[in-house]
């Protein structure tokens, strides 16, 4: 894979495991600034495993992480977290007992500099409104869609630069997930680089530059969206 020296995150030949499961086989990505990378493929595929893997959560065998510059291969999950990525896990990893507005304020941190404006409450707010009228609700109590925008919203006080989000339609219903793709693509229109994992093409498509179609561990074909309109051989190793 060309990779470009001004990418943002670059992950070279990574393989990583879970105790004696060997999960990811030499994978490589780039995500470059204010852009937005989809991870495509069925369950198994390795994308969340890749996305535990750049935040240290996973333990690695081989292969580099580097982002912004600098080799976090080394560093713990929540070093890495302040130099500026932010995970949306598939299960949220909400605090079901506390409010919203408490589940918000853990997720405070100040910028990692470089002179991004600066995720405030008020302005997650502007983003997910419905989340302003239930600050008082336990966040247990929300819906599917209104947990998914609290997770997003919560990573985004932490001041990322580069957003993971793993999975971040499933089990919504069609009009939400309209509604969440309607949010993404605010964040993208400002320049958010993210990578999105995702099994609904119809969802991620609006939102990517380019894609990695992932199975068994390994990046069998990576491109454009445009390149993989064009050549849908990839296709075989996705079910949507």
């Amino acid at each position: 894979m060309a990779v470009s020296m001004s990418a943002l995150l670059r992950i070279e030949g990574l393989d990583a495991a879970y105790g004696a499961s060997h999960v990811l086989h030499g994978v490589s990505i780039e995500v470059r600034p204010a852009e937005v990378v989809l991870l495509l493929g069925r369950n198994g595929a390795g994308k969340t495993t890749l996305m535990r893997s750049i935040m240290g959560l996973t333990r690695t065998l081989s292969g580099t992480r580097h982002f912004a510059g600098q080799d976090i291969g080394a560093l713990p999950p929540h070093r890495i977290a302040r130099l500026g990525i932010g995970l949306v896990p598939e299960d949220r990893r909400m605090f079901g007992k506390l409010s919203v507005a408490e589940n918000l304020e853990l997720g405070r941190k100040a910028p990692a500099g470089g002179g991004a404006p600066e995720w405030t409450i008020p302005r997650v707010l502007g983003l997910f409104p419905v989340l302003g009228a239930m600050l008082d609700r336990r966040a247990g109590n929300l819906s599917g869609g209104q947990q998914q925008m609290l997770a997003i919203a919560r990573t985004l006080l932490g001041n990322p630069s580069l957003l993971l989000l793993d999975e971040p339609g499933e089990g919504l219903a069609p009009v939400i997930m309209q509604e969440l793709a309607r949010q993404l693509a605010v964040l993208r229109q400002g320049g958010m680089a993210m990578v999105i994992s995702e099994q609904n093409l119809t969802f991620a498509h609006a939102l990517g530059d380019r894609a990695y179609v992932m199975e068994t561990g390994r990046v069998r074909h990576s491109g454009t969206l445009a390149e993989l309109d064009a050549d849908t051989s990839w296709t075989r190793y996705v079910a949507f």
